[in-house]
């Protein structure tokens, strides 16, 4: 698949992901890896794993939102997102507002699939775990 291609895949997958709907998974390999860092640490495989997830995170949350800002190709078949997040927490009413929290999401793609997913609350520690800066 060619570079562009993997680029594209992650676009639409925001696409989707900025209007507030996650859930298609047509994009995603069976036995996809899924994994958040920082604020809610957790890693599962399989999308059922994966949906279960999402909707225990989406659960918590008014009105969450993600926002891109840059996408950027990396080796091996890597897609890394900075991003912006926020949303309001339904217990406790604690707004992150105006999408100020930057973050970052690492996409790896094989033949048109996302195979692993790595969310990070932070995006300090995305760049730190691939060995980039800013």
């Amino acid at each position: 698949m060619a570079m562009s291609e993997n680029l594209d895949l992650v676009r639409s997958i925001y696409a989707d992901w900025e209007r507030g709907d996650f859930r298609s998974v047509d994009w995603a390999h069976p036995e996809i890896v899924f994994e958040s860092t920082g604020f809610d640490s957790t890693r599962t495989t399989g999308i059922v794993e994966m949906g279960q997830r999402w909707r225990e995170w989406m659960s918590v949350w008014e009105d969450y939102r993600t926002e891109s800002e840059e996408f950027r190709e990396l080796d091996g078949g890597r897609v890394l997102v900075l991003m912006h997040h926020g949303g309001r927490g339904k217990a406790s009413g604690v707004g992150i507002e105006g999408m100020k929290t930057p973050g970052a999401n690492v996409f790896d793609i094989r033949d048109g699939r996302v195979t692993r997913v790595a969310l990070y609350w932070n995006r300090e520690d995305a760049l730190a775990d691939l060995g980039i800066g800013e």
